[in-house]
């Protein structure tokens, strides 16, 4: 059985403080999202993960940005990168990369639930012919995807895999699971192109995607909902999952 093999401290560059498991959710509406499914090279299978989850096989990393045109933190934009994994059976998407251009919006995500969320620019524009989203670190291009060739979906074609990220809790570092419910109202097959990936300045120094497998365009209502489970990143879920709000 494989599992990860990167120390906590490689993988916690960026990590957020979770002040409390008590937090609301929140929903946000009309919201874009672009996600895009890579294949990333073997040598970081393993070396990207912590001991407490299991890679995919093959190995996969997720490109998500989100353009959002309001929010309680007002509009913000947003790109994240995970790595695919299990946690025990269940597939997950370790964050790793997270750039918002919103201050007010990556206090929040990293407070109320532990994404390592860091203020940068991320653009997130749609034309008639392509999309292009791009997210910057202190000025340098860590992301750019292009995605063409739309092809109309039903709302029920497109799914997205529980996120968790790793944090400083109240009880501890822990991989938060972040559960977030996308409500599609329409969506679109798009063939997507890598256009710059900056993997040090962004996430663990093994991921390298080289294959597009798929992408997908979508008008979303997202439920980022109250916290309810963290687990014990060097244990496996099995025994090191453990309860803390209400289901």
């Amino acid at each position: 059985m494989l599992t990860g093999t990167a120390s906590i401290d490689e993988l916690s560059a960026h990590i957020s403080t979770l002040e409390s498991f008590d937090t609301p959710g929140v929903s946000l509406r009309d919201v874009e999202v672009l996600q895009s499914l890579f294949e990333i090279r073997i040598g970081g299978r393993q070396a990207c993960l912590p001991s407490g989850l299991h890679p995919t096989n093959p190995p996969t990393f997720i490109f998500q940005f989100w353009n959002c045109p309001d929010s309680e933190w007002g509009p913000f934009r947003l790109a994240q990168g995970r790595v695919g994994c299990r946690s025990g059976l269940r597939p997950r998407g370790l964050v790793q990369g997270c750039v918002c251009d919103n201050a007010a919006a990556v206090n929040a995500l990293r407070t109320r639930w532990g994404l390592p969320a860091r203020l940068g620019d991320v653009t997130f524009l749609r034309r008639y012919d392509a999309v292009t989203a791009t997210a910057r670190v202190d000025g340098v291009l860590v992301a750019a995807l292009t995605a063409r060739d739309a092809e109309p979906l039903g709302p029920d074609d497109v799914a997205y895999t529980t996120s968790v990220a790793l944090a400083e809790t109240p009880r501890g570092r822990r991989l938060v699971q972040i559960d977030t419910d996308l409500h599609v109202e329409r969506a679109e097959r798009v063939k997507p192109t890598l256009e710059a990936f900056d993997a040090p300045g962004w996430v663990h120094a093994s991921v390298q995607p080289y294959h597009a497998v798929s992408a997908s365009i979508a008008v979303a209502t997202i439920d980022i909902r109250p916290l309810r489970f963290v687990s014990k990143a060097d244990e496996l879920a099995f025994s090191g999952t453990e309860s803390v709000g209400g289901h």
